[in-house]
């Protein structure tokens, strides 16, 4: 059945017509165009499809559309502002935290997630948040490193 769902996406108001069980990812993707945001596993264990729900990492490719009514959504394309990366994204790159990138998103607002909880991770805290975000290009260790610079770098900045 199709109902009106209205939500903040990337700051700005969004109203879409569709079946409220659809996934949150196939909305951003097909929908709205929204492509940062990947397809990977489709069960919430790879974490290619994390996207921000009221500052909060979720997996969009187990998330129905319906549950995200009137919040405020995140994805990798909100992220940098006035054509400015943010510092988790200047990190990244600084770091070379990617190889081919399908992950580099997910993985981006993940750790993004995590800073607005816990301005100051500790390696530990960094792994045990970063854990369920795959990557098999296997640039883990530099991600971590880049993960640590923006913490650095976004003291006072969100």
């Amino acid at each position: 059945m199709t109902e009106a769902i209205s939500f903040r996406l990337n700051g700005k108001s969004i109203r879409v017509n569709t079946n409220g069980e659809r996934s949150l990812l196939w909305i951003l993707r097909g929908d709205l165009g929204l492509t940062g945001t990947k397809y990977g596993c489709g069960k919430a264990q790879c974490g290619a499809c994390t996207v921000l729900v009221e500052n909060k990492a979720v997996r969009s490719c187990v998330v129905p559309v319906r549950s995200i009514k009137g919040k405020k959504v995140l994805t990798i394309e909100g992220l940098a502002r006035n054509g400015k990366l943010h510092p988790i994204q200047e990190a990244f790159v600084k770091h070379d935290a990617l190889q081919c990138g399908f992950c580099t998103p997910g993985m981006i607002l993940n750790a993004y997630s995590l800073l607005l909880k816990n301005s100051q991770p500790t390696r530990a805290d960094i792994i045990q948040n970063m854990d369920h975000n795959l990557c098999r290009c296997g640039a883990h260790s530099r991600i971590i490193q880049a993960i640590q610079s923006a913490a650095k770098e976004m003291k006072g900045v969100s």
